[in-house]
């Protein structure tokens, strides 16, 4: 595989790991983006989660790591869990908070690296397929947050009933789904 073809290859896979395949990723990014309607607390949250996904996923698709992939996907839904919740309980970012997302990102790194070693990554073309992929992860990140912010958070997080009538429902209906998924996973073990 010529090194560009692959560098795109790796990219779309990524991206499509996201949209429209990952729910799970989906729904936290919703979560990280429901927390508080400014884009600096979203960059903050993202980016503190990218970090953390980025190191595990490296190090599992390298091999160091080695997770137990049931294992982790119930915690990713229980990560999904807990953020809904915690936006339902709290408006505002905190440090603690930001502890969490990095703790879960380590933890959503793995379910990366685990779908990407399913995938499989040419030895020859290690890094740059890695790099791609996350890359890849990144851009339907984004897009997710920019398709919740330019059609509900733009238009709607100023007024006075956005958390009653978007924030909470939303969370509480996510909320659900991952504890379907946490107890559907961990009863399929």
């Amino acid at each position: 595989m010529h090194p560009f073809t692959g560098i795109l290859h790796y990219l779309e896979l990524g991206f499509t790991h996201v949209l429209p395949l990952g729910w799970d990723h989906i729904l936290f990014i919703l979560c990280l983006f429901f927390l508080n309607d400014r884009i600096k607390t979203i960059i903050i949250q993202c980016s503190v989660f990218t970090i953390a996904h980025s190191l595990t996923l490296g190090l599992t698709a390298a091999g160091i790591l080695i997770p137990n992939t049931q294992y982790i996907e119930v915690m990713i839904s229980a990560s999904i869990l807990f953020t809904a919740i915690e936006n339902i309980l709290y408006r505002n970012l905190n440090p603690l908070r930001l502890t969490f997302v990095f703790v879960f990102g380590l933890i959503h790194g793995m379910g990366f690296a685990v779908a990407l070693n399913e995938i499989g990554i040419p030895k020859d073309q290690f890094v740059t397929s890695l790099l791609s992929f996350n890359i890849g992860v990144e851009l339907g990140q984004i897009t997710i947050i920019l398709l919740a912010y330019y059609t509900l958070g733009k238009w709607f997080s100023q007024k006075i009933w956005y958390y009653d009538r978007v924030v909470y429902p939303i969370s509480s209906i996510i909320g659900c789904i991952a504890l379907y998924w946490t107890i559907e996973r961990l009863l399929g073990q």
